[in-house]
């Protein structure tokens, strides 16, 4: 088992015992909301807000993943421990982003 990362014990520490009253739902809303502040800092180019728009949309998944017992660092390395996904090379060698943009 991995270790979580500071940044996750950090909101524990902060947010925990808050965010676990709250259902994993209500949770959910609160990075969506988060997730929409930084859409609209990026696309109005507001540099000032863009960073803390990021520390909030990282704050509250990492509030998330804590109130649903998953540590973060432990399930992306899992899945991205040994490269990407699907050709497990670093850097990618694939071109299976390439071919989900040209659906867009």
């Amino acid at each position: 088992m991995t270790e979580k990362s500071k940044s996750q014990k950090l909101i524990e520490n902060i947010f925990l015992k808050k965010d676990a009253k709250r259902d994993w739902q209500d949770n959910y809303i609160w990075l969506v909301e988060e997730v929409g502040e930084l859409s609209r800092a990026i696309r109005s180019k507001d540099c000032a807000n863009i960073d803390e728009e990021f520390a909030d949309v990282y704050a509250w998944l990492l509030s998330l993943a804590s109130t649903m017992d998953i540590n973060l660092d432990e399930v992306l390395l899992k899945k991205y421990g040994n490269g990407c996904p699907k050709c497990q090379k670093t850097p990618c060698g694939c071109n299976h982003r390439e071919e989900d943009d040209e659906k867009v």
